[in-house]
């Protein structure tokens, strides 16, 4: 082999590589808390882009309809869209807070002033079924609840609870201020990001043209835009899915005369925001909360919910969500399964867009091989079905 200053280079690093990895190998610990500590530094900023990235798909909307042809209101463009979007999200979370707070507030004090009562007619029913079956008698007596007692062990257990919250205050408090201010650091970023995305994204591919080559900078560039294309799809997508999940469960259930139809609607459509698993989480919370009124129309809303869901999940969620994300069904229930699996709801959020970008470019990749490697069609096509058999006469 010739040795020149290229193959010198390569294996230079080749071996710095080799050595790197061994001496990481050798040190975990030290390199997992290395990495924690500069992730624990960065984590105001990783928080600022991912709110950016989700207000800017809104605020967009907002700003191609904001002076489109006008040059006298250009340079007031940008912050009025930001400002509207902001008020937007303010809105809907205030309308959310507002709807479930009472709501759910309602719900558990009906709950804890039905309970003796609702306890009282089990044990009677219970008492029925004792005449039938003897040995359920000692257990009978032994299940008589004195509800005193009970409410004094619940006393007694909230005050051990207040006493600890208070001997560890000090912790509770600078955790309580340290996420504020984190919180706070990362909203102003976003805002900082959202107003200068563009000069934002020059610098970036300056910076890659810089340091990588031409082709490495434009390939890099093309997954950016072909991940921001799906992130944004797939959340708008999911948003517009979740608001017309909740409003057709908040009109089928006040055509029904069911309790809660507004809270359950917004649970619903809140909840839906995860994909697949989501509305179930919201089916069960409704169910429960209709439970505590009447069992009967508990059932019917359970009956309605398998209904609206197929409906959701074989003509709004494929049009709405699913042609815009472009992954197939299993392996939407793969990304969600590993998602959740790795990061709990934050990654059933991530995984679906992040599965389609490499999906995408994974199916890229092989048809380019196909070609390159001059593949005929027919080997990987779908054979045709078999001809039918000709019957002698």
């Amino acid at each position: 082999m010739e040795w020149n200053k290229h193959n010198l280079r390569g294996w230079l690093l080749v071996v710095c590589g080799g050595v790197a990895f061994y001496c990481v190998l050798q040190n975990l610990g030290v390199v997992a808390s290395a990495v924690m500590w500069v992730l624990g530094i960065l984590t105001p900023f990783i928080l600022g882009g991912a709110i950016a990235f989700v207000l800017n798909v809104p605020m967009r909307a907002i700003e191609r309809h904001l002076y489109p042809t006008a040059r006298r209101g250009g340079k007031l463009r940008r912050p009025l869209a930001l400002v509207l979007t902001l008020l937007a999200v303010i809105a809907v979370l205030t309308l959310a807070s507002t709807v479930i707070g009472p709501g759910i507030a309602e719900a558990v004090s009906s709950a804890l002033d039905q309970m003796p009562a609702a306890f009282d007619r089990a044990q009677e029913w219970v008492n029925g079924l004792a005449v039938y079956l003897p040995q359920l008698q000692d257990f009978l007596a032994e299940l008589a609840i004195d509800w005193g007692s009970v409410s004094h062990k619940a006393l007694q257990l909230a005050q051990d609870w207040g006493a600890a919250l208070l001997s560890s205050g000090g912790g509770f408090i600078g955790g309580v201020v340290s996420g504020v201010s984190t919180f706070l650091i990362a909203l102003i970023f976003s805002f900082y990001i959202l107003l200068q995305k563009e000069r934002l994204a020059r610098q970036g591919r300056q910076v890659l043209y810089a340091l990588l080559p031409e082709r490495g900078a434009d390939r890099i560039l093309e997954i950016l835009r072909l991940t921001g294309r799906t992130f944004s799809s797939f959340l708008s997508g999911q948003c517009l899915e979740a608001v017309i999940l909740g409003t057709l469960f908040v009109v089928s259930m006040s055509i029904l005369r069911m309790p809660y139809a507004l809270l359950v609607g917004v649970l619903i459509a809140l909840t839906a925001l995860i994909p697949i698993v989501g509305a179930f989480i919201g089916c069960a919370v409704g169910a429960l909360l209709i439970l505590m009124v009447d069992p009967v129309k508990a059932l019917v809303f359970v009956v309605l919910f398998l209904v609206l869901q197929q409906v959701e999940g074989n003509l709004i969620y494929p049009h709405v969500v699913g042609s815009s994300v472009g992954l197939p069904s299993i392996w939407v229930l793969c990304a969600v399964t590993l998602g959740g699996s790795l990061m709990g709801i934050v990654g059933m959020l991530v995984f679906i867009p992040l599965c389609s970008v490499l999906y995408a470019l994974f199916r890229t990749f092989v048809k380019e091989r196909l070609v390159r490697r001059k593949v005929p069609a027919s080997k990987w096509l779908d054979p045709p079905p078999p001809a039918p058999k000709k019957t002698k006469k």
